[in-house]
């Protein structure tokens, strides 16, 4: 019998088969994808290739055509802890021009793991711990609406972490932000995985979050053409003009050239 402690961590995300639509156009074409528990996992791909369709099937924002997701090891159809799940959405497509102060958009994350929605000391003292850990405890209460790019992504991320999630599943965290925002975010995150969480990113490029990634998937036309090492650590693969094929791309899929994910 195995040795328990050589077993693999436990799946915390689990999609099989999964298809999705938006309108009428097939954007997921039938994925599978694992996230074991403490993993790091980015999703890369050129634009339109479905990774953010992906992250939003896991969190029900996008209904299925067919397949199955489970979270924890439960259908995602049946799943009720999202306290557990810190979800950072795309900075574009985030509410804005909501009359809050930064506090309040973060005290927002918290709110599922309150009872009835009243802030107790632990309630308070995570927000507070949010805020320092994305370096904005200065800015509490600063209208968001008064925040450079930068500082309202640490924000959002801010809220996601306000809940102390077990899982964290970020899109496009870096996308538009400045480098200093960028070395915040990236030392946040390092702090995050050391803690164990469990990390889901949608990226456009690895950057600064690189040596935290311990496996990319990546996605072209809604199918994945490779789940490994990320491209830029595979070796002579990950070179201008070499191609990687997923072995179980379907039949007549592209080869991936790295240079489409920069």
């Amino acid at each position: 019998m195995e040795d328990d402690d050589m077993a693999e961590p436990e799946p915390v995300i689990s999609l099989r088969g999964v298809r999705a639509d938006l309108g009428a156009r097939p954007v997921l074409r039938g994925i599978d994808l694992t996230v074991r528990r403490g993993e790091v996992v980015a999703l890369l791909g050129a634009n339109g290739s479905g990774k953010s369709t992906a992250v939003r099937s896991v969190i029900g924002q996008v209904p299925l055509v067919e397949g199955e997701i489970e979270l924890f090891g439960t259908p995602r159809r049946r799943f009720r802890d999202w306290s557990r799940i810190g979800y950072v959405p795309q900075r574009t497509t985030a509410a804005g021009g909501v009359p809050a102060t930064v506090t309040e958009i973060v005290s927002s994350g918290r709110l599922s793991r309150t009872r009835f929605g009243v802030f107790r000391k632990a309630d308070r003292d995570a927000v507070r711990r949010a805020l320092e850990l994305v370096g904005m405890a200065d800015r509490a209460k600063d209208n968001v609406d008064a925040l450079s790019g930068g500082q309202h992504q640490r924000v959002l991320i801010a809220r996601a972490l306000a809940c102390e999630p077990e899982l964290l599943i970020m899109d496009e965290p870096m996308a538009g932000v400045d480098l200093a925002s960028q070395e915040v975010l990236a030392r946040t995150l390092r702090e995050q995985v050391a803690a164990g969480t469990t990390v889901l990113l949608v990226l456009h490029e690895l950057g600064p979050l690189e040596p935290l990634i311990d496996r990319a998937v990546v996605l072209r036309d809604g199918c994945v053409l490779h789940d490994g090492p990320p491209p830029q650590a595979v070796g002579q693969h990950a070179l201008p003009g070499h191609d990687h094929v997923h072995p179980h791309a379907p039949a007549g899929a592209e080869p991936i050239r790295t240079g489409l994910l920069s």
